[in-house]
């Protein structure tokens, strides 16, 4: 894999968008998960800075550039600084 990219699922997993790496997994999987516009079913497709992904999350579509790979799955404060919200609701 390129230095500076992660899977897909281990991504999602670390941002803390799925509670497991196998949900995760499952999402892109089921083909619910679109990589810079284009449906991806692939879990270990690597990503990295500056893609942007969509997908469903709790009853609403997400839309998020990755900023950082990361290196575990940390506390929420550290998931948040993986990515940008580019669908943020505002005020939020």
């Amino acid at each position: 894999m390129a230095e500076g990219r992660i899977r897909i699922d281990k991504w999602l997993w670390q941002a803390r968008f799925f509670k497991t790496r196998g949900l995760a997994a499952e999402a892109v999987s089921g083909g619910h998960l679109r990589l810079n516009g284009t449906p991806m079913g692939k879990p270990g497709h690597a990503v990295g800075p500056g893609d942007v992904l969509t997908f469903p999350q709790g009853g609403q579509v997400r839309v998020v550039r990755i900023l950082a790979c990361g290196s575990r799955r940390g506390p929420a404060p550290e998931a948040r600084g993986l990515y940008d919200d580019l669908d943020a609701p505002d005020g939020g």
